[in-house]
């Protein structure tokens, strides 16, 4: 992996610069997405951008035209979403990168004509189908039963902790449809309409007090076996591609730089204005930015994986597991570095000056080693996948 860009690469960031600035960036913009889609909430602002994204066919660059990508090398996605995340400008709809990198690897051409162009458009929101009450980190242990019954499948059980179901039209959901199996064999990956009779969606309040998780019930669902992705009771493989593009994300690597570049504005503000932080929380600052460079290295590591052909898999572990971490451990520095400053929702004074909210901050990262995948987990398959270590 080189760290510098080649002279077409330079000039593939320069363009994507000049669109960001031609088409997103506004005096005095916020510099975090999180942010601008809490504090403004210009939701038509957003579909405008993903529009005008979707023109280029940049919501999913490495995708073939006529499914309404770019063709894209690896490289030239890997510096477009740097620069988008960069710019706290709105990568994806939602799930697109989830559920539509899988449907392109793993579908039919039928699948892919249904699904993905709308999936572009924003015309379709989706949900992923996968933890359970019992089955979490062990997900190979789900019991969500599906029946063949002629044509269809018919779906009987419960899943939780499912972001945006209150809001999503469409399910991409792992269910049992061989019991006497072994558990990672007996698994099909199915796509399920939301609006089928009998799925019925409870909403799960976080400790943020906001509403992104649900708990999501099936009674006799009717989901047509033309939506099953790949073959039956091999859906296990088909929803560990759907985890690795989970867990292979660069955002994490982009928002830790942000936050870190931010904190230490405000330590030097600090100092200036005659209140300097203590060596200890500045130590602690810079042991963060530290990890933070490590964090992107991780990030370079799996594409340049990406880039030989390869699909990354312990590469992605070591990426979401570092990066989850990470997350936590700078928002225990901001709680540490800017005190009762940083204890409001909304920041006040010069913490608010970075744009540093700390409480919130902290709450949000309290799941982020648990969601797509413990840092247990992600441990247990560098150990096995990644150093040939014999399974427990």
């Amino acid at each position: 992996m080189r760290f510098s860009d080649s002279p077409e690469l330079e000039q593939w960031r320069a363009a994507v610069r000049g669109f960001v600035d031609a088409n997103w960036r506004r005096p005095g913009d916020v510099t975090d997405f999180d942010e601008f889609n809490e504090l403004e909430g210009d939701e038509a602002r957003r579909q405008r951008w993903l529009d005008k994204l979707a023109e280029n066919g940049w919501l999913a660059p490495a995708w073939p035209k006529k499914y309404g990508g770019a063709d894209m090398s690896v490289l030239e996605q890997f510096v477009l979403s740097q620069e988008l995340h960069r710019a706290g400008a709105p990568v994806s709809r939602q799930m697109l990168n989830l559920v539509g990198p899988t449907i392109m690897l793993h579908g039919t051409d039928e699948q892919k004509a249904e699904h993905l162009p709308p999936m572009l458009r924003g015309e379709v929101a989706w949900c992923q189908g996968f933890s359970e009450p019992g089955s979490g980190s062990d997900l190979a242990s789900l019991q969500t039963r599906a029946v063949r019954d002629g044509d269809d499948y018919v779906v009987n059980g419960q899943k939780i902790w499912t972001s945006g179901a209150h809001k999503a039209d469409w399910m991409f959901i792992l269910v049992r449809t061989d019991p006497d199996a072994p558990k990672h064999r007996g698994i099909s990956y199915l796509l399920l309409d939301m609006k089928s009779p009998g799925v019925s969606v409870r909403p799960l309040v976080n400790l943020a007090d906001t509403h992104i998780f649900n708990e999501v019930f099936f009674e006799d669902v009717r989901v047509p076996a033309r939506n099953r992705i790949g073959e039956e009771n091999r859906g296990w493989y088909v929803g560990t591609t759907t985890l690795d593009f989970e867990r292979s994300n660069i955002a994490r690597a982009v928002q830790a730089r942000k936050s870190v570049d931010r904190l230490a504005g405000y330590v030097r503000d600090r100092a200036k204005g005659g209140n300097p932080v203590s060596a200890d929380y500045r130590i602690e600052v810079a042991e963060r930015a530290v990890e933070t460079s490590i964090c992107e290295l991780l990030s370079f590591e799996v594409v340049s994986v990406q880039a030989r052909g390869g699909v990354p898999n312990m590469e992605a572990s070591m990426n979401k597991m570092y990066g989850s971490e990470l997350s936590q451990r700078l928002a225990y520095t901001e709680m540490h570095v800017t005190g009762m400053a940083g204890q409001y929702r909304r920041a006040t004074g010069l913490a608010a000056e970075h744009r540093i909210q700390a409480a919130s901050d902290y709450m949000t990262t309290v799941p982020a080693t648990i969601a797509a995948g413990t840092s247990e987990i992600q441990r247990n398959i560098i150990a096995t996948r990644g150093l040939g270590l014999p399974r427990g």
